[in-house]
C-alpha cells in the first residue's frame, strides 16, 4: 500500500497545475497518481510524448491522442513522429496523419518508421524544395518525377536535385535556375549533360 501523506498530496497537487511540473512530479515519485498527472502533462505535446516515454504506468493511448490531436505547427508536429518511433504500441497512422503536418516530420517519418505511407509522406514533405531533394534522394520508393517538381520551384535544390538524383530530367532542372544567375551558371559549370548554349541565352535575358 502507498505511503501517503497530506504533505505530499499537496505537493501532486500544486505540480499539476502546469504540464512540465506534472511530468516531472511523476517521474521522480513512484507513488505519484499516475492518471493525475498524466492528465494534466498532456495538456502540452512534448510532455504528453515524454510521459508515454518515461513514465510507468502511462496509457499510451491517452498520450498519443494529446500528442496527435489539432497539431498545427512544425514544433508539435515532430513530437508525433517521435511517438511513431519510440513507444512500443504506437499507431503509426495516426501518428503519420499528424506527422505530415510539417516538411521535416513527414520526410523524418518516411524514413525513420515501419510501415508509413510513403505516398502521403512524399506529398507533405515536397510542399517543401529541400525536403522533395532529401526524400528523393534517402527515401526508397520516392517517385522521382513528384519529388523534381518541388524541388525545382527553388533554384539551388534543382541544382542539388540534378547534381545528386539518378534518374533526374537535367532539362528541367536546367531551366528552373534560369532567374537566378549564380546558380544558372553553377548549374551550367558543374551538371554533367547541361546545355551550356542554353546558360548562354539565359544569362544574357
Amino acid at each position: 500500500m502507498k505511503n501517503i501523506t497530506t504533505g505530499f498530496l499537496a505537493k501532486q497537487e500544486e505540480a499539476c497545475k502546469d504540464s512540465r511540473s506534472a511530468y516531472f512530479f511523476a517521474r521522480h515519485n513512484k507513488i505519484a497518481d499516475v492518471e493525475k498527472c498524466q492528465e494534466m502533462a498532456c495538456k502540452d505535446f512534448e510532455y504528453a510524448y515524454r510521459f508515454a516515454k518515461y513514465i510507468v504506468g502511462a496509457d499510451i493511448k491517452y498520450c498519443q491522442e494529446a500528442v496527435c490531436k489539432d497539431v498545427q505547427d512544425a514544433k508539435n508536429s515532430k513530437y508525433a513522429y517521435l511517438f511513431a518511433k519510440n513507444i512500443k504500441g504506437a499507431d503509426i497512422e495516426s501518428c503519420q496523419e499528424a506527422a505530415c503536418k510539417n516538411t521535416i516530420s513527414a520526410y523524418c517519418f518516411a524514413k525513420d518508421i515501419k510501415g508509413a505511407n510513403i505516398e502521403c509522406c512524399q506529398k507533405a514533405a515536397c510542399c517543401n524544395p529541400i525536403q522533395a531533394f532529401y526524400f528523393a534522394k534517402y527515401i526508397k520508393g520516392a517517385n522521382i518525377k513528384y519529388c523534381q517538381e518541388a524541388a525545382c520551384k527553388d533554384p539551388y535544390c534543382a541544382f542539388l536535385f540534378a547534381k545528386h538524383i539518378r534518374g533526374a530530367n537535367i532539362e528541367f532542372c536546367q531551366k528552373a535556375t534560369c532567374k537566378n544567375p549564380y546558380w544558372l551558371k553553377r548549374f551550367a559549370l558543374n551538371i554533367h549533360g547541361a546545355d551550356k548554349k542554353k546558360y548562354k541565352i539565359f544569362s544574357i535575358l
